[in-house]
């Protein structure tokens, strides 16, 4: 029998969600918490999905708490759309996906684990990614840590972001 160990997962799995712990977004000055961030705008952050769905699975984040794209001002939409769009570069780039998951979730019955600090998924997918595993084991599997994800995607979004004329804050 082989075993696949997922250690990072236990907090996750573990979590009381009746705690409240604050928002997770909104306190990213962690050193555990910066070690996900791949980019810091004006306005927004590009930031790794602590429990991902897929490797290289990011978000684009405003830095100011807003639930809603309503709720954000013209510069904040604007800046999370280009760093939408270079993420997706970034992550094209570096992991040759087939596809790729780019959305929102409004809402807790939209799916939105966090649900007071509004934030776009960038998901890279591949034919075959989704098997039995998820389903049968309720367990993903990830091809590498969310360091060397981060060591990998760090350099391409600063090149591409630099080229944009997107500079950091």
């Amino acid at each position: 029998m082989e075993r696949l160990w997922s250690p990072w997962r236990h907090a996750y799995v573990t979590r009381d969600e009746r705690e409240p712990a604050g928002c997770v977004f909104c306190h990213i000055d962690s050193p555990e918490a910066r070690t996900l961030v791949l980019h810091t705008g004006r306005a927004a952050f590009v930031i790794l999905n602590l429990y991902p769905y897929n490797g290289g699975h990011a978000m684009v984040v405003p830095t100011r708490h807003v639930a809603t794209l309503a709720g954000l001002h013209d510069d904040e939409l604007v800046e999370i759309a280009r760093l939408t769009r270079l993420t997706e570069m970034a992550l094209a780039e570096v992991y040759h996906p087939q596809g790729m998951n780019i959305g929102l979730n409004l809402g807790r019955p939209a799916g939105a684990g966090i649900v007071d600090h509004v934030h776009v998924h960038l998901v890279p997918r591949w034919n075959g990614d989704t098997n039995f595993m998820p389903v049968v084991g309720q367990v993903r599997v990830l091809p590498e840590t969310l360091d060397t994800t981060a060591a990998r995607l760090r350099p391409v979004l600063a090149r591409l972001t630099s080229e944009a004329g997107d500079s950091p804050a």
